[in-house]
């Protein structure tokens, strides 16, 4: 258990999402199957490390996090993922702006 990657203790929900809807996003990292993904094996890869999509939905975890549910499209899933684990591909359009 000593490869277990802990997060600080900053409070994401202090600020504004740093993703918006429709933002097309790439994934810094290859994620796994944590046991919340239905239909996969836990540990199964859901992501690869590079793989781009559009954010689709932004929640929240344990009042502390932002998730964002990514539509990755070629893959044909839709992934919750968090900031860190995301890069922007293209800036976000803000309305109004």
């Amino acid at each position: 258990m000593s490869n277990i990657i802990r997060d600080s203790d900053e409070v994401e929900l202090d600020g504004p999402p740093a993703f918006e809807y429709g933002q097309k996003v790439r994934s810094r990292l290859n994620i796994r199957n944590d046991g919340t993904f239905p239909g996969k094996e836990i540990g199964d890869l859901l992501v690869k490390k590079g793989d781009e999509g559009y954010v689709v939905s932004i929640g929240t975890f344990l009042q502390r996090y932002y998730i964002y549910g990514v539509d990755f499209v070629t893959a044909g899933r839709r992934v919750g993922m968090k900031g860190r684990e995301l890069v922007s591909v293209e800036p976000a359009v803000r309305e109004g702006v």
